[in-house]
């Protein structure tokens, strides 16, 4: 494990063989990692970037991630959306931006680089607020997902809102607290969009201090109870930045959890 988690944030990454986009807004693109050879095509591996939806956190963070999951054989993209202190970010184009994204991907990767993806409905892989946006997908558009691995991801908005995440991250997302706009979390929070029918793997190790681990145990214990698809797993020693850094010891449980999402596919 590096000595500062971080530092996977910064790490350099090679540069991807395609940028597509699915809207006119200049954040509104995937960049898109193929695997080595000419094999069959398989179902697009979807990276959703965390970062509390705020415009000073990009996916080029995901860069080494996106690398090495095409390494491992997967064709992926690195979603990128608005975000939040920037024009057109927050709510709702921040969430509508990553439901069209979905959406639209497999038909424009399949376009860019035919036969190397299948147009079969993608695996999204999110982190942190990206994994709080794959769930919303799962649950909002179950078509266009063909399953979720959420990384630590942020389940539960009102419980983020209560305890300040990030600095009033989700506020600053839906445009204020529970009692200010109910309907937007009624709308955008996984926890009160169960049950989620896409199958759904949650990996959250036990020292984030990021996101509390406890927030997955209770969003899967309330999915599974509704009657979703959806496991937690859960990593010992390992804290928030882990999950998405093919350096930490915590890379080949997230990688095998992938494989095993992929190949049910």
């Amino acid at each position: 494990m590096p000595a500062d988690p971080r530092a996977v944030l910064t790490r350099p990454a090679p540069a991807p063989d395609r940028t597509v986009a699915y809207g006119d807004h200049p954040d509104q693109v995937a960049d898109l990692r193929l695997p080595a050879g000419s094999g069959s095509a398989r179902p697009l591996v979807v990276v959703v970037h965390g970062g509390f939806w705020r415009a000073e956190y990009d996916r080029r963070h995901t860069g080494p991630l996106a690398a090495a999951l095409a390494a491992a054989g997967y064709p992926v993209a690195q979603l990128e959306y608005r975000r939040t202190g920037q024009p057109g970010g927050g709510w709702p184009n921040t969430l509508t931006d990553v439901l069209t994204g979905v959406a639209e991907l497999p038909r424009l990767v399949d376009e860019a680089l035919p036969g190397r993806v299948s147009r079969d409905a993608p695996i999204l892989v999110g982190h942190s607020a990206g994994g709080h946006l794959a769930l919303y997908a799962a649950a909002t558009a179950p078509a266009t997902v063909g399953g979720v691995l959420a990384l630590a991801p942020v389940a539960d908005l009102g419980a983020a809102y209560r305890q300040d995440l990030d600095s009033g991250a989700v506020a600053a997302l839906l445009g204020g607290g529970p009692e200010e706009v109910p309907d937007r979390y009624a709308a955008a929070d996984p926890r009160s969009l169960v049950p989620i029918r896409t199958r759904t793997v949650v990996m959250h190790g036990s020292e984030d201090q990021q996101v509390p681990v406890a927030m997955s145990r209770d969003f899967v214990a309330a999915a599974r109870t509704a009657g979703s698809h959806i496991s937690l797993v859960e990593l010992p020693g390992c804290e928030h930045f882990g999950l998405i850094d093919p350096e930490s010891s915590a890379w080949p449980r997230v990688l095998g959890m992938l494989r095993s999402l992929h190949d049910d596919h």
